[in-house]
């Protein structure tokens, strides 16, 4: 069916403004953010192929400018740019939020904002979110970068940074561009070297969360300590 056929009523932008955003699917969603098709195939149908493409929102959300230049329908950089900006008002909305609340009894916004900006790195990265005494965001901070399945990461330059920024607690962090989060034996060795370290200096390390695209790995909920 053509998006012409579709009543108007019922079509993906008329539904959005007059029934809610949370009526629509993922793809009709996309739909109305991409605004026109390619010969030969809809709006609709260009916003599931893409969907299938990355499997779902979050691979689309998370994949590398280079991967959106090369699918089709997005060769055009209004298009990727339009995406990419969904991308960055996502993480901040998420990181306005965390700075509110108590991260220690809000995981979700943690991990959800950790797969938006890490889940589609290529190279391994280490990360530390650091947090006050009342468990709030003061800031995040990427730190070491590696290759495709390693990276260093210095325990000192950790402790250093929490204590110039004066956390009470952090939240460790690394993304897995394998797309499989679990723990190595070297990640379960690095976890342990910097809860002893930030521990001699009054910190807490709450967490050690490990991202791929659109999934994670939550440490302290798998093998609690």
């Amino acid at each position: 069916m053509r998006l012409l056929d579709i009543p108007k009523t019922t079509r993906p932008r008329e539904r959005l403004l007059n029934m809610g955003s949370h009526t629509l699917t993922d793809a009709e969603l996309l739909a109305v953010m991409l605004g026109t098709g390619l010969p030969g195939q809809n709006v609709l149908e260009l916003a599931q192929t893409l969907l299938d493409s990355f499997d779902g929102l979050a691979g689309l959300l998370q994949a590398s400018p280079s991967e959106l230049q090369a699918a089709k329908g997005l060769g055009g950089s209004a298009r990727r740019a339009q995406l990419l900006a969904v991308l960055e008002l996502s993480r901040r909305v998420l990181l306005q939020k965390m700075r509110k609340r108590d991260l220690l009894n809000n995981p979700d916004s943690v991990t959800q904002f950790l797969q938006l900006q890490m889940g589609g790195y290529l190279q391994e990265v280490f990360a530390v979110i650091l947090m006050d005494t009342q468990y709030r965001l003061l800031s995040f901070q990427e730190m070491f970068r590696g290759t495709i399945n390693q990276t260093s990461v210095y325990p000192r330059e950790v402790v250093k940074l929490a204590l110039d920024q004066g956390a009470a607690a952090v939240i460790l962090a690394h993304n897995h561009p394998s797309g499989d989060v679990r723990p190595s034996a070297a990640d379960s060795t690095l976890t342990r070297t910097l809860q002893t370290a930030l521990s001699m200096v009054d910190i807490k390390v709450l967490d050690h969360i490990i991202v791929g695209p659109g999934i994670h790995w939550s440490m302290a909920e798998r093998s609690p300590w």
